[in-house]
């Protein structure tokens, strides 16, 4: 609103699907506060017992809640403050949007993470993630993060071997990008209109696409 009247166009770009969808779709945000009663009796028990405790209240789609004891600890907290309604939301206001994605196809998709991931990799990310280790960052606070610091923190402390590392940390990058075309495509399928724009297009092209887009 304020922006508005201020007569400034905002331009919210990249993110996830969920970021962008929580904003055009007025997703309430709710504040859980750590519970330290509850985080120190979960503590005490075994990863699969945690995995059980988080059953009984939802459904794991993919792995991101389970990756770590940490994970799954908040998890299990926000789920607990949820049921016991122990929370106090923000709504966002209701907006109108446009809406535009660059998309490739899959296979240049696939493509353009490997490459890209070799370039991070010859470029210094592992000694990134070492340095914060060197600093004192938590082991398992780097891997919370998940994806290249979770996969670089395992090769560093010597849980998987480089070869393996570069592996996972691949297959794990297209997951993430193939639940991330999932969760645009569901936004389609709830009416939420996404002008799709042919990624080989030149850069001229597509700003071309998008003014037009605006212009209407």
């Amino acid at each position: 609103t304020n922006l508005k009247r201020r007569k400034i166009f905002p331009v919210v770009c990249g993110g996830s699907g969920m970021y962008a969808d929580s904003i055009i779709s007025g997703y309430k945000m709710f504040e859980v506060p750590p519970d330290s009663g509850l985080r120190v009796e979960l503590e005490k028990k075994s990863m699969e017992e945690l995995k059980e405790i988080l059953l009984t209240y939802k459904n794991l789609h993919n792995t991101t809640d389970s990756d770590t004891k940490k994970r799954v600890i908040r998890a299990i907290e926000i789920e607990h403050s949820s049921r016991n309604k122990a929370k106090h939301g923000f709504e966002f206001p209701k907006v109108k949007a446009l809406l535009t994605g660059i998309i490739f196809d899959r296979d240049k998709r696939r493509k353009m993470i490997t490459e890209r991931l070799k370039q991070r990799l010859d470029s210094g990310m592992i000694d990134e993630v070492k340095k914060l280790i060197d600093q004192g960052i938590n082991t398992e606070t780097l891997i919370y993060y998940g994806l290249e610091y979770k996969f670089i923190t395992l090769f560093l402390t010597g849980k998987i071997s480089y070869s393996e590392m570069v592996r996972d940390l691949e297959i794990a990058i297209h997951q993430f990008a193939k639940r991330q075309m999932t969760w645009f495509r569901g936004m389609e399928r709830r009416g939420i209109k996404i002008h799709w724009i042919d990624g080989m297009l030149p850069m001229e092209e597509k700003v071309k696409i998008v003014l037009g887009l605006l212009d209407q």
